[in-house]
């Protein structure tokens, strides 16, 4: 039986880079670097994303970027600071999809290696229960 999220790996060009991506927007903590220790098929660097453990590992980029993405939530409070901090690191911002009416906001950005990240203000109890409301509610 499946207990949860284990793990997220993003294979990246460059780990100080990232490294900046993670601990600039995330809040990010390293807790581990093997540095000349190769554990496993590269460098590689681990970090905590409040509870959810997320890996880095050294190797090419993504040849392209896609839609498939990694959604965080945050509180829609915080939205205005976040999209801050990716401006800062001189990321690029994809613009907000059309959205109904209380489905909440989100921020789309893509790191250097083309991995696209979501900063996403609901949950999918909020989602389901305006879905649930049909289209005219829309309107």
């Amino acid at each position: 039986m499946i207990e949860g999220l284990s793990h997220m790996t993003f294979i990246v060009l460059d780990l100080d880079r990232m490294t900046r991506i993670l601990e600039g927007v995330f809040d990010a903590r390293e807790v581990y670097a093997s540095d000349a220790e190769q554990f496993s098929l590269s460098r590689e660097k681990f970090f905590l994303i409040g509870d959810i453990w997320v890996a880095i590992m050294q190797g090419e980029k993504l040849p392209e970027r896609s839609y498939n993405h990694i959604a965080f939530k945050i509180d829609d409070a915080d939205f205005d600071r976040y999209a801050e901090r990716i401006g800062r690191l001189g990321l690029d911002m994809r613009p907000p999809r059309p959205r109904v009416e209380g489905e909440g906001r989100s921020i789309y950005f893509y790191d250097d290696d083309n991995h696209m990240f979501e900063l996403h203000t609901s949950t999918l109890n909020e989602r389901l229960a305006r879905y649930a409301r049909g289209l005219e509610a829309a309107e």
